[in-house]
This record gives structure tokens, C-alpha cells and sequence, in this order.
């Protein structure tokens, strides 16, 4: 395997200039293009708070805020393209922005290996597994260990938590913060809640995701949904509302796709089973597969499956990763969260 060889601080110092100016760009800029503040204000309450934001969002989907004009969009529009003036980047420039990408422990470091460092920022990373295979504990690590200081100048940060399944517990978390020293009530600060209901709700909570990390630049380190498809699964049954249901997670996820490159963020998402109908015909060992099709699977960056193993102890797999071989990991569920298993 090759090693990463640093570029030449002038051109990393320009670099990181660039990547400054591409993420943190203001939507407040448009002011001076003519747009009206309460235009932008409108903008900001639909979540769209910088410049590369707009530039995520289609026509459609501006045109469907109220108050926004068809005209008042395509000049809007016309304005970003006075500010990006290029949308192509040479590969030396992607590789200087990839430098700005980090990693968050799982607090096992035999997990962390198996994802080339732990939970990366500017990707989704999905678990699935059945019950008790440690998806939620997992969770609530992360909760814990996205506030330590990491590697890769890593300095930790605040997380957001959006809960479908009401399976959030701050006592756990208290247990977990204990194992690596830290304040307790400093650590339950750093943590933003939000209960979803619906999927209608768990969508529009992005707005707010996407507005507090916005508020808060640089400050928040990690997004966990725990889990991803529990209320896609309540709210849409049976195969005559399965396109809409498909069409409605694909929107959510493309969000979340753009919230983590637009504000350098990790994205974690846990996920169900169900059986397979079609496994017995393929004669497959486990007839069991992660809901949401191919919609969610193409929407994760990095897909790990959990099983269980010998008391404790589960076992974590490369379901699917773009730079990461297929390979397995043993970890522990501790009274301090997820650690390293014992042999």
C-alpha cells in the first residue's frame, strides 16, 4: 500500500484557504447580488444557510418555499453562479480537501481498524444487524468518543442525536463518559436530542440539523439516526406505497449526503433486517438482509453489518466501503460502551 505523502505547505496553506472559502460561505453573500434579506431569510428557515447549499438544492425545491418566486429562484440561481465561478477541481485540489476529513473512534480499536480509522466525516456510515447486535450501544458510544480529541488534528465536538425508536438513554451515556474521564454533564451538553415520529418529521428535523450546524460552524462532529427505516416502515405498507416510500428515504438520505459534505460532518445511520424471501431459491447461508434497498445501499458511503458472537462479544463486517477490503472485526459491549473483546 502506498503511503500518503504530504503536499508543500504554501500549496497546503492555499489549499485550505479554498476549502475555507467552498464551506463556510454565508448565504448573507447574496445581499450583495441584489437578493432582499427576507428572501435569505426565508432560505435559512428551510435549513439552506450557505452558498453551497443552495447550489445542492434543485429548482423544485426552492420554488416549494413559501414566498419564493419562480423569478425570484432563477435569479437566485443566477446569482451562485456569480460566486462559483468553477465546479471543477483538479485532483491534487481533492486531495488537499480530503485532508480536511477525520475520523471518530468507535472505542475499539480493533473496529476502528476495520474502518481505516473509525466513522469518517463527509460520508454516511451505515450498521445493520438484528436485535442485541450492539447497533444502538454503538450509538451511544460515538456520542461519547465524537468529543475526545482524535487523529488527524482531530479536536472533538458536539453531537446531534435524532431518536425514531425512543431508544436514547443519557444514563448509559454517563457510564461511557466515566470510562474515558469526562465531565459528565459537559459531555450531556454537547448533545443535541430530537425524538422523530413520522418519517415527515424525522425529514423536516434536517432542516433544524442543518440550520444548528450552520449556527455553529465548525463546532458539531457527528449526526446519528438510530435507526434510519423504523418509521418508513410504520408509515408506508405494503408494495402499492413502496415507490413512494423509496422516493421519500431517497430525498432524506440525498439530504444527509449534503448536510455531511457541506459542514464536514460524520453521518451515522443504523439500520433493521428482514428476511429475504428470495433467499432460499439462492441457496443463501443468511436469509436475512438490511431493509431500504438499493436506495439505501447506494446512499452509504461505508455499510457494516453486525452478528452476534460468544456472550458480549459481536462481530462487525464490510458489507460494502469504497476503499476498504472485506474483512471482520470482534468487538465487546462494556459497561463503558463498545471496547475491544477479551479473549
Amino acid at each position: 500500500m502506498l503511503e500518503e505523502q504530504s503536499l508543500p505547505p504554501e500549496i497546503a496553506s492555499k489549499f485550505d484557504e479554498e476549502f475555507e472559502d467552498d464551506y463556510i460561505q454565508d448565504i448573507d453573500m447574496l445581499q450583495n447580488f441584489g437578493i432582499n434579506s427576507l428572501d435569505i431569510k426565508k432560505l435559512k428557515s428551510s435549513g439552506i444557510c450557505t452558498i453551497k447549499g443552495v447550489q445542492m438544492m434543485t429548482k423544485k425545491r426552492l420554488c416549494a418555499i413559501k414566498g419564493l418566486s419562480e423569478a425570484k429562484v432563477d435569479k437566485i440561481k443566477e446569482c451562485i453562479t456569480k460566486i462559483v465561478t468553477s465546479n471543477f477541481l483538479t485532483a491534487l485540489e481533492v486531495c488537499q480537501k480530503r485532508q480536511h476529513v477525520f475520523q471518530i473512534s468507535t472505542g475499539s480499536t480493533e473496529l476502528d481498524k476495520l474502518l481505516g480509522g473509525g466513522i469518517e466525516s463527509m460520508a454516511i456510515t451505515e450498521v445493520f444487524g438484528e436485535f442485541r447486535t450492539g447497533k444502538t450501544q454503538l450509538s451511544h458510544t460515538l456520542c461519547v468518543t465524537a468529543q475526545l480529541p482524535g487523529s488527524n488534528n482531530y479536536t472533538g465536538g458536539k453531537v446531534c442525536f435524532i431518536d425514531t425508536e425512543n431508544t436514547f438513554r443519557p444514563d448509559r451515556l454517563k457510564d461511557i463518559a466515566e470510562r474515558f474521564n469526562l465531565d459528565e454533564e459537559a459531555m450531556l451538553k454537547n448533545i443535541i436530542y430530537a425524538r422523530a415520529y413520522t418519517s415527515e418529521h424525522q425529514n423536516e428535523l434536517l432542516d433544524f440539523v442543518a440550520a444548528k450546524f450552520h449556527e455553529e460552524s465548525g463546532v458539531f462532529k457527528l449526526l446519528i439516526m438510530d435507526s434510519v427505516m423504523a418509521l418508513f416502515r410504520v408509515d408506508f405498507s405494503g408494495r402499492g406505497e413502496l415507490s413512494d416510500r423509496q422516493q421519500k428515504l431517497a430525498q432524506m438520505l440525498s439530504r444527509l449526503q449534503k448536510i455531511s459534505e457541506e459542514y464536514n460532518v460524520a453521518i451515522f445511520l443504523t439500520n433493521q433486517m428482514t428476511s429475504d424471501p428470495g433467499a432460499a431459491l439462492s441457496f443463501q447461508v443468511d436469509p436475512k438482509k438490511p431493509i431500504g434497498g438499493n436506495i439505501m445501499a447506494h446512499a452509504s458511503t461505508t455499510r457494516i453489518s453486525l452478528r452476534k458472537g460468544r456472550g458480549e462479544n459481536r462481530i462487525a463486517k464490510i458489507y460494502d466501503s469504497p476503499n476498504m477490503p472485506e474483512s471482520e472485526a470482534t468487538f465487546a459491549i462494556t459497561l463503558g460502551g463498545i471496547a475491544d473483546a477479551k479473549d
